[in-house]
């Protein structure tokens, strides 16, 4: 499987993308700004979306998504999230004043957008991947996900603080390979972070003593301001034994 950064950023501006991962061509993980960069084929190719929460930076690209291949698809997109997701979607997003419904359009029966509700501890079966939900802690309801292609998985956390279930989630995948994990804010940032349940350098490296497992690590959601220093503080404080790099736009993981 071919797991493709769209998007990894904490914000916007000089070349950031919100957050968006492709799996394959056909999936979706999140619809944040980096899903503006695919041409109108590989848009169009687009079956899943998997969301981790409803927060804008992690759908922004949604509506504009389904609005631009409705008339070129004779199938829907499936979007999978918790229910409480779906709820908010409905509510504030396809509701015809910010945006057409699209699970309506053109009928009910025959709908562009389908939804499927993806509580934790459910999982997703398709051709050459299976696609878990797992816990996450978020401000809103929020998961995580893994991606395993029966050789190899791949855990993206999606936006969590510090969650002993994750933990116990992800130490339990005997062939994990790859572990996405945020870190939002840089140290002197900790008291928002904690308010709005993000990750600083300092709370993360402590958080991986959790972590039973010899992964690669990859560092995504990085505010921009600050993504510099917290690249440095992650780096220079690292006493674990875990390689850990930033993961970067156009990145292509490979499991």
């Amino acid at each position: 499987m071919k797991l493709q950064v769209l998007g990894c950023s904490g914000g916007i501006g000089a070349g950031n993308r919100t957050t968006s991962l492709l799996l394959n061509d056909n999936l979706l993980i999140d619809a944040g700004t980096g899903v503006g960069d695919l041409g109108f084929d590989a848009l169009v190719k687009i079956d899943h979306v998997f969301l981790t929460h409803a927060h804008l930076d992690h759908i922004a690209c949604l509506p504009l998504l389904l609005d631009t291949v409705a008339g070129s698809r004779n199938r829907p997109v499936t979007v999978h999230a918790t229910q409480a997701t779906i709820e908010v979607l409905q509510r504030h997003i396809f509701n015809w004043q910010i945006w057409p419904d699209f699970s309506t359009i053109p009928d009910s029966a025959n709908a562009l957008l389908r939804y499927q509700v993806l509580e934790t501890g459910d999982e997703v079966i398709l051709p050459g991947v299976t696609i878990r939900a797992l816990p996450a802690l978020h401000t809103v309801p929020a998961v995580a996900y893994q991606l395993d292609s029966g050789t190899a998985s791949v855990v993206f956390s999606g936006d969590t603080d510090d969650c002993t279930p994750f933990w116990e989630s992800v130490n339990a995948i005997a062939n994990l390979q790859t572990l996405i994990i945020e870190t939002a804010f840089a140290d002197h940032e900790e008291t928002l972070a904690r308010a709005s349940r993000h990750f600083t350098p300092r709370r993360l490296l402590a958080a991986l003593g959790q972590l039973r497992h010899q992964v690669d690590i990859r560092i995504t959601h990085l505010k921009p301001a600050d993504h510099e220093q917290i690249m440095l503080e992650l780096l220079r404080d690292n006493s674990t034994n875990f390689a850990i790099s930033r993961l970067q736009t156009g990145q292509i993981i490979t499991f």
